[in-house]
């Protein structure tokens, strides 16, 4: 069972990597893409216009081709411009060849980045290696305006009224909006604590809600021989990377650490870090930790490998990671789990002078774009709209029936044993791929997952707070951000560590606040309110 977990833990990766493309681990593969001709459309732009309406096919016209620039798959031993069962079904129904530049996903930004700074000899589609945060290929001209083409567009408007938050973040400044994207558009598997139940029942303990219960549940932890080998001293009462120490315990002191600048319930910008009081109760909570024991001295340089083997060992009581990842990953450690019973559990966030609550995702995590050079716009950008659409997404998420899943009478979908048996095979289908825009399906991903991480994760949801909007800059805003927030963040993270650490005493808190404000940061918090305010006028 052990084995079988594993492997279903890789191909649950793959499934969710095009909506956390940020949280996805490389591996150290070269480029196993192809490179091909660019600009390949061949379709004139008249012969599309008149009869696609957001449904298979796109074009009626033989031999119509769009050429694509993205991420090939995570998995180096897999080339998704070859024979992904997936994306040529997708392609047949669209009547449209796709014409594949894909670039390993560990090197795409680094290759990317050039080409698109000289802005020649593009495809026709592109994900761009980030989300374009200062406008910099729209001002370049780089991009299409895609609601110019709404017309051709009916899936991605459709998709844009039912998430107007998603279409906010992705209006330009100018008023235009010029990507495709990736998203996560919903509450499930976001970020969460997760506690090893089994040590809880040890002592009889009941789930913390509050931080003073939190400390009490990691002294005894720390005190007691939880993993039962006979040595009281080998408990690592809590293992989390130092990332993800904001999401755990900032709510509770009323602050968004993650997002850093955080809007109130009056939409009054703040950023977390300049707070006077709620940030020092906060360090001086951490430092406390930090002196028990409670938080390790190693915790600035843990990664979730060495939690992960932590786990193995019977050796830590609590982490932080995403939802996804506790019976996919952490109870899947053990030896002797049967995937019915929980042994690394999400609960709800602790609580202290403030309810708790856990900051979710950014909804976008890509981006795609048509070049003004492609000579093929209008095919583009029909079959983007296309892939957006239900009988795309449903082809993207679920595959092939009797080839992937099986579908019973009342319409219940289940995946195949194969798909979390053969990764590479699941893979190399291309289901979910990066290489496309998708967007999150929660009952296709709620099928492979046990049926207490499910519970779990619905009771988890309830608790996610949307994190601070990105919000494109505009030129002067741009210029300021760039000159200032950099070194701002590098001070900040250097100074939490050192006031948590014991380095800096708390008696010189004052002298870090005082010298952010040199740094320019309230003139930050002007823009990021202004920056919010663009953002809230565009939800409406």
């Amino acid at each position: 069972m052990r084995m079988t977990k594993k492997v279903m833990a890789l191909a649950m990766t793959a499934v969710l990597t095009a909506t956390s493309l940020a949280g996805c681990a490389g591996n150290d593969a070269s480029n196993n893409g192809t490179t091909t001709s660019k600009n390949a459309g061949t379709t004139p732009a008249a012969s599309n216009a008149s009869t696609y309406t957001g449904a298979a096919p796109v074009t009626e016209e033989e031999g119509a081709k769009v050429s694509m620039l993205a991420m090939n798959s995570w998995y180096s031993t897999v080339d998704l411009s070859k024979d992904a069962q997936i994306l040529d079904e997708i392609q047949s129904r669209a009547n449209v060849t796709i014409d594949w530049n894909l670039i390993d996903p560990t090197i795409y930004a680094d290759t990317v980045s050039p080409m698109l700074a000289a802005g020649t000899d593009l495809q026709d589609i592109v994900l761009l290696p980030d989300q374009d945060p200062n406008m910099s290929y729209i001002k370049s001209g780089m991009f299409v305006a895609l609601d110019e083409h709404f017309d051709s567009m009916p899936n991605y408007k459709k998709f844009l009224d039912e998430n107007p938050e998603i279409k906010a973040a992705l209006t330009a400044t100018d008023g235009h909006i010029y990507y495709v994207p990736q998203t996560a558009v919903t509450n499930n598997y976001q970020p969460c604590m997760m506690i090893n139940v089994r040590w809880l029942e040890k002592l009889n303990m009941e789930e913390p809600k509050t931080l003073d219960e939190f400390v009490t549940m990691l002294r005894a932890f720390r005190d007691n021989d939880m993993n039962g080998n006979g040595d009281a001293s080998d408990e690592i009462p809590m293992s989390v990377t130092s990332s993800y120490l904001p999401y755990l315990f900032g709510p509770a002191f009323g602050l968004d650490l993650v997002s850093g600048f955080y809007a109130d319930d009056n939409g009054t910008v703040h950023y977390a870090y300049y707070e006077s009081e709620n940030y020092k109760k906060y360090l001086e909570f951490l430092k406390s930790l930090y002196d028990e024991g409670l938080l390790e001295m190693e915790y600035t340089s843990l990664n979730r490998d060495q939690i992960t083997s932590r786990c193995a060992q019977d050796i830590t009581g609590v982490t932080f990671d995403f939802s996804w990842q506790m019976s996919t990953l952490y109870s899947a450690q053990f030896a002797d789990y049967d995937g019915t019973t929980p042994i690394f559990k999400g609960v709800a966030p602790i609580s202290g002078e403030y309810e708790g609550n856990y900051v979710g995702r950014n909804p976008v995590s890509g981006i795609f774009g048509v070049t003004k050079n492609s000579g093929n716009v209008d095919l583009a950008v029909k079959f983007l709209d296309y892939i957006m659409g239900e009988e795309c997404q449903d082809l993207y998420v679920w595959g092939l029936k009797d080839v992937t899943y099986t579908e019973a009478a009342d319409g219940s979908r289940e995946y195949l044993p194969r798909c979390s048996e053969d990764t590479v095979w699941y893979q190399q289908l291309g289901i979910n791929a990066p290489c496309m825009p998708s967007q999150q399906s929660v009952p296709a991903t709620d099928v492979l997952l046990a049926k207490w991480h499910v519970e779990v994760d619905k009771e988890i949801e309830k608790y996610i707070k949307a994190p601070f909007p990105n919000v494109y800059a505009t030129d002067e805003e741009a210029s300021v951000l760039s000159q200032y927030l950099v070194d701002i963040q590098t001070y900040v993270e250097q100074m939490n560590v050192a006031f948590i650490s014991g380095v800096n005493d708390m008696s010189t808190f004052d002298s870090y606040l005082s010298t952010l404000k040199n740094m320019n940061i309230e003139e930050l918090i002007t823009i990021k309110q202004a920056q919010y305010n663009r953002f809230m006028e565009a939800y409406k």
